[in-house]
């Protein structure tokens, strides 16, 4: 076995685990890890893909649809708090687009959820994200507004709309302590902001875009904001790689000498952030988006126009659906597309360019690790996509990144 690799994680990880998502193989000889996997047991949920060209659509329309496509949340949300978890990830943006086109969530796709859930007659919606800024008086309405947002017009969207910066070091109060619900493979419990643990409904809302480290940022990988810079200060030496401790008072990881290769490591501690706060509604934007990463940062990354938006109830089988509609195998492993990955030497540790057991750079699938551990099937035979079918909704990401799609496709 590889070093730091648990017999479950071999299980999962090396091949045996299963992939019944049929997708083009590459050309020539199958590798070891593109061996036929068997079929996933694990929870499923209807899960929603829709076609949609722009922003300028009734986006409040198509998601009270694509609600009751997967079987309704109305009972479920009148009357409640609902908290969103949107996706704000960095700064900067491509020349001729808003950071909420490419790498933040769109501020409409926003406006419209809000809409949506206050015609369900939520009590209140809650918009959570950490602004990522030491200025005692920087809000989180700030950083959406450094972005063009409409501040305005989402918190009149609905009946009482409220936005907390879940990042800034607070009183003990502000502070929920959340523990992992299944078997923990890094952390047994986080220290989150109060608002994870007191929203009744809690909402996943991320882009659909690549990831340098992590091949894929979806529904899941959108939980990584939630633990809040107040409590762990630097999220990258505590989650990516292992260099520092949590600080006193913060659960501390279960074994400090485990595997600390980020590839190995944050996808694990990804699947414990969700099982210590589970998602109730996840939704991913990829009306336009990007391609080669997760912000304009990246090296080699560029926009792209799939149009389309994913919604489903299982977090798990919501990111499954959407890998599948990005053209990726839901259940692809280490190595395989998008899951080797290419880090620019510039921005990572030395030891985290080559891991010491492996050839090349690599993360691990955390769907596939979310149901080894019972969070949801990463299978998309045994999920229920209603509305368009993958096979039409299907935009191929990778052939899109390495200029292989025929000219006109993906650009507006």
């Amino acid at each position: 076995m590889c070093k730091g690799l648990t017999r479950r994680d071999w299980l999962v990880l090396s091949g045996l685990a299963a992939g019944a998502m049929a997708t083009r193989p590459a050309e020539g000889a199958t590798r070891p890890t593109e061996a036929a996997r068997p079929a996933s047991t694990g929870p499923t949920e209807p899960v929603s893909v829709a076609k949609v060209r722009s922003y300028d659509e009734d986006l409040t329309a198509r998601f009270r649809k694509m609600f009751d496509e997967i079987g309704g949340i109305g009972n479920q949300v009148k009357g409640k708090t609902v908290g969103i978890k949107v996706n704000l990830t960095g700064g900067g943006s491509f020349p001729g687009y808003t950071p909420g086109d490419t790498h933040w969530v769109h501020p409409r796709v926003v406006g419209a959820v809000v809409a949506a859930f206050g015609a369900l007659g939520a009590k209140r919606v809650r918009i959570l994200e950490g602004a990522e800024n030491r200025k005692r008086s920087y809000k989180l309405e700030d950083k959406m507004l450094s972005g063009g947002w409409d501040v305005n017009a989402i918190r009149n969207a609905a009946p009482l709309v409220e936005f907390e910066d879940t990042d800034p070091v607070g009183q003990a109060k502000q502070y929920s302590l959340l523990k992992v619900k299944t078997t923990p493979y890094v952390f047994p419990a986080f220290q989150m902001n109060h608002s994870y643990e007191d929203c009744d409904f809690f909402v996943s809302l991320s882009k659909m875009k690549n990831h340098e480290e992590m091949g894929l940022t979806l529904c899941i990988k959108n939980l990584f904001g939630i633990t809040p810079l107040g409590v762990y200060r630097n999220r990258e030496t505590v989650f990516h790689y292992g260099q520092v401790q949590a600080p006193s008072g913060a659960p501390a990881e279960l074994d400090p000498k485990s595997n600390r290769y980020e590839g190995w490591r944050l996808p694990r501690v990804l699947v414990d952030i969700l099982a210590a706060r589970p998602v109730d509604l996840a939704i991913c934007d990829g009306i336009v988006s990007m391609v080669g990463g997760e912000g304009p940062w990246v090296l080699g990354s560029k926009p792209v126009h799939p149009g389309l938006l994913v919604v489903g109830k299982n977090c798990v089988n919501t990111d499954a659906v959407t890998a599948a509609v990005m053209g990726y195998n839901p259940r692809a492993g280490r190595h395989e597309a998008p899951y080797r990955v290419f880090k620019d030497p510039k921005d990572h540790p030395p030891e985290q360019l080559t891991p010491g057991d492996e050839p090349f750079q690599y993360a691990d699938n955390m769907a596939l690790l979310a149901e080894a551990v019972g969070l949801g099937s990463a299978d998309v035979s045994q999920i229920d996509v209603r509305g368009v079918p993958i096979k039409h909704a299907m935009f191929e990401y990778e052939a899109f990144w390495k200029s292989q799609m025929p000219k006109g496709q993906g650009q507006s």
